[in-house]
């Protein structure tokens, strides 16, 4: 009884004086059973869907859109735009949201470079997504217009904040959690108060993100699905490609969902995170 009230008050103590972890210590702790049962469910559910909903906009655009091109078939070049979106935007963004609860044993420093190393490989697949959309406008006989979709504006205002979001982890982010650490516990809060902005915009790009896909795809279906002969669209005939399409905005949805409740749930949550959060 004496040893244990003595490691109590040593604890207690020792979260007083130190209210931030180092950043080579392991920030995880437990979950109850119950609700690691429901979280890996979770995150089993999540990892169908994101392997999936790639799965199946390779097999869309490969098997109903002729596959892959560059500039000399802008039509072809069109399909890289869905694909690396997905990926980029959904892929590895929604693995990067998920490191930090799913990697509960590794310390903090592990974490926040696979994080980091996942959102770097999602910037190279934006990149080229973007440019892809913009050839196929220009360099199409006649060209056509860019940015008047809602799809469009919505796309413009997501890669904008995902573009604060990169810069943030890199810019930030090295001097806070790389040369900072040199005086890491007197940069403790301000590191700890870039936490929930960082976060939190995290979510609504991804968010916008999948609005903005769902948007895609509804206007590639109206746009794609026609009759050859007629001209007449085809979308609401319900064919095979249609339900493909549709069951992508479907996986989206989902993942909308699933995504910021596995994130925002409190007995996901780091339980060390929450004792900073009284602290500060």
């Amino acid at each position: 009884m004496e040893m244990s009230s003595r490691h109590s008050a040593t604890t207690h103590q020792h979260l007083q004086h130190n209210p931030c972890r180092s950043h080579r210590e392991s920030y995880g702790g437990e979950m109850g059973t119950g609700a690691s049962m429901v979280f890996y469910f979770l995150v089993f559910l999540a990892e169908i869907l994101m392997f999936g909903l790639l799965s199946l906009v390779l097999f869309w655009v490969v098997y109903y859109r002729g596959g892959f091109a560059w500039r000399e078939d802008v039509a072809k070049e069109f399909n890289y735009h869905p694909v690396l979106m997905i990926t980029g935007f959904i892929f590895f963004m929604g693995h990067a949201m998920l490191v930090y609860r799913l990697y509960r044993c590794c310390n903090k420093l592990t974490a926040k470079i696979l994080h980091t190393f996942l959102y770097l490989m999602a910037v190279p697949c934006i990149v080229v997504g973007t440019i892809t959309v913009f050839d196929s406008h220009n360099l199409k006989v006649p060209p056509i217009p860019n940015l008047y979709s809602l799809h469009s504006w919505l796309g413009v205002v997501t890669i904008g904040l995902f573009a604060l979001q990169v810069t943030h982890t890199l810019v930030v982010g090295f001097f806070s959690f790389w040369i900072l650490l040199c005086c890491e516990q007197g940069t403790a809060k301000f590191r700890a108060g870039l936490v929930p902005v960082h976060a939190t915009f995290g979510i609504i790009t991804f968010m916008l993100a999948i609005a903005t896909a769902v948007t895609g795809y509804t206007e590639k279906a109206i746009f794609s699905l026609r009759d050859t002969k007629t001209n007449e669209i085809t979308y609401s005939r319900m064919e095979n490609e249609a339900i493909i399409i549709n069951t992508q905005a479907a996986a989206l949805a989902a993942l909308g969902i699933l995504l910021p409740v596995m994130l925002a749930l409190r007995p996901f949550r780091r339980r060390w995170s929450e004792r900073l959060t009284e602290h500060l």
